[in-house]
């Protein structure tokens, strides 16, 4: 039966709940924005206030008769050809969490590429799942990471047969693929299923000229964020189910343990207005975003001192399999200054943000929104940046470690080392010791250093190198990073 996707549920309810006249002596407080602070009205505009209702009891009755979020979900889920899609409000760091979650539980094993974004550490941080620590592909002629090899994958299996499943991010934010469907292939002739973090993948199903998407690929939970390089609002995630390897009950309870009681109306509307744009006309808008990538990577090819990271440097052998191009990553290393210090100067004199920033690239993402008159903006200030590249030099040294120097040994769980008795040292005292907290450079949001492993010289020296850089550490006790959170020596 061919499915309608012209409709848009909870779009439609919302209208029918404005044109009803409802009266709510429920939350929210605000009451559809009359008790709203004027100056906060007038900031917002009153829309956001007239969209933000209780999901039950608001945009459906007490007991969900309509089944607006179902008929929604049902939506999306023929849209990108799973089997069940839901949908969350507290971003894809729930929903990786929930798909962890519902493959593993506390003490089991679960391969995991180390790439994986901190919402994975926090999941296993939570979960006591024991994590058996995939590496990934290096670059190192770019100090670059790509997903981790179908081959990786298949020797930890070896080793780990026990393992509950894998986990795998693709594309990375920038941009790199992995072959998902050999990785499907190997996790499903032991009866296993594979999750892909694919919060970057939102636009993929809708183009056949972009990279292969987990569904299709044979993944069996895939996690996406629609509002990275979809429409949705922020904190708008979905994740979606294929096969009988993972019980769609058993992943909606993983889900409801880490979810809100309160979901917003806002980021659902959000959710299901993306999708009927993409269902409609997905393959127009992200042809012409393809078309639109291709001329701006080509223009900037043209700027002096800078280089856009294509197909040819990131895919083949010992590299990523496939690449997204609609993130455009840029290598400012041949102006002579960092990515950091080419981020900030954008935001400062142009007012232009990029999106990553590290040692020696920044990245622009370009999605279906942007448009001749966006591209060149950016085009201008990235001439204005190449012309002031004097300014931005000596940008200080990043000290990045190699491969082998970058991985770390993972002493104990991730649990037990974040809620052991701990202590904050001195950073030249911290190589050695058991790190307690997450070492994250921010964005893309993978931890340098994890609870459990023990530091060492290089993974040290890396990130007191790139704070002074600077690089941005978040999620350390000290964001200085002048002291490292540690287990307390003999506690472990």
């Amino acid at each position: 039966m061919a499915v309608d996707h012209t409709q848009a549920p909870v779009l439609e309810a919302l209208s029918r709940y404005r044109q009803a006249g409802e009266v709510s002596f429920t939350p929210p407080g605000h009451k559809q924005a009359r008790g709203a602070d004027p100056e906060v009205r007038e900031v917002l505009g009153d829309a956001v206030f007239h969209g933000d209702l209780l999901a039950s009891g608001g945009l459906d009755d007490r007991l969900g008769t309509g089944q607006v979020l179902d008929r929604a979900e049902a939506l999306m889920a023929d849209a990108v050809h799973a089997s069940h899609t839901f949908f969350s409000t507290c971003g894809s760091s729930l929903s990786v969490k929930a798909a962890m979650l519902s493959v593993a539980g506390p003490h089991e094993k679960l391969l995991v590429g180390r790439d994986a974004h901190k919402s994975v550490v926090s999941g296993l941080i939570l979960s006591g799942v024991r994590p058996i620590w995939v590496d990934p592909q290096w670059d190192e002629e770019r100090r670059l990471a790509h997903p981790p090899s179908v081959e990786a994958f298949e020797r930890a299996f070896e080793e780990h047969p026990d393992a509950r499943g894998a986990l795998v991010t693709s594309p990375t934010p920038y941009g790199a693929c992995a072959d998902l469907d050999a990785l499907a292939q190997v996790c499903h002739r032991r009866g296993r299923p594979l999750v892909v973090d694919e919060a970057w993948g939102a636009h993929l199903p809708f183009h056949p000229d972009l990279p292969s998407w987990a569904m299709d690929a044979g993944a069996d939970i895939c996690v996406t964020s629609i509002h990275k390089t979809g429409s949705g609002l922020e904190q708008g995630s979905v994740f979606h189910l294929r096969g009988d390897l993972v019980q769609p009950t058993v992943l909606k309870s993983r889900a409801d343990l880490f979810g809100t009681t309160s979901p917003s109306v806002l980021l659902y509307a959000g959710l299901d207005g993306w999708r009927r744009q993409m269902a409609l006309r997905g393959r127009d808008l992200l042809g012409r975003a393809l078309d639109l990538a291709a001329r701006v990577r080509a223009a900037i090819e043209e700027i002096d001192g800078l280089h856009v990271n294509d197909r040819a440097d990131f895919c083949g052998p010992g590299l990523a399999d496939d690449f997204d191009p609609l993130p455009v990553v840029i290598d400012v290393s041949g102006l002579g200054t960092s990515g950091y210090r080419a981020a900030d100067w954008l935001r400062e004199h142009r007012s232009v943000d990029a999106h990553l920033a590290d040692h020696r690239r920044i990245s622009a993402q370009l999605t279906h929104a942007d448009d001749d008159a966006t591209a060149g903006i950016l085009l201008d200030a990235l001439r204005d940046l190449s012309r002031h590249a004097a300014d931005l030099r000596p940008a200080p040294e990043v000290e990045v470690p190699t491969p082998g120097e970058l991985r770390l040994e993972q002493v104990c769980l991730p649990r037990d080392a974040y809620f052991g008795e701990v202590e904050d040292v001195p950073v030249h005292a911290a190589a050695g010791r058991i790190v307690a907290e997450m070492l994250t450079p921010y964005p893309p949001g993978i931890p340098a250093a994890l609870p459990g492993e023990r530091l060492d010289g290089p993974v040290v020296r890396y990130l007191t190198s790139g704070v002074r850089a600077g690089m941005n550490v978040p999620d350390a006790a000290d964001p200085e990073l002048k002291t490292v959170r540690v287990l307390v020596e003999g506690s472990g």
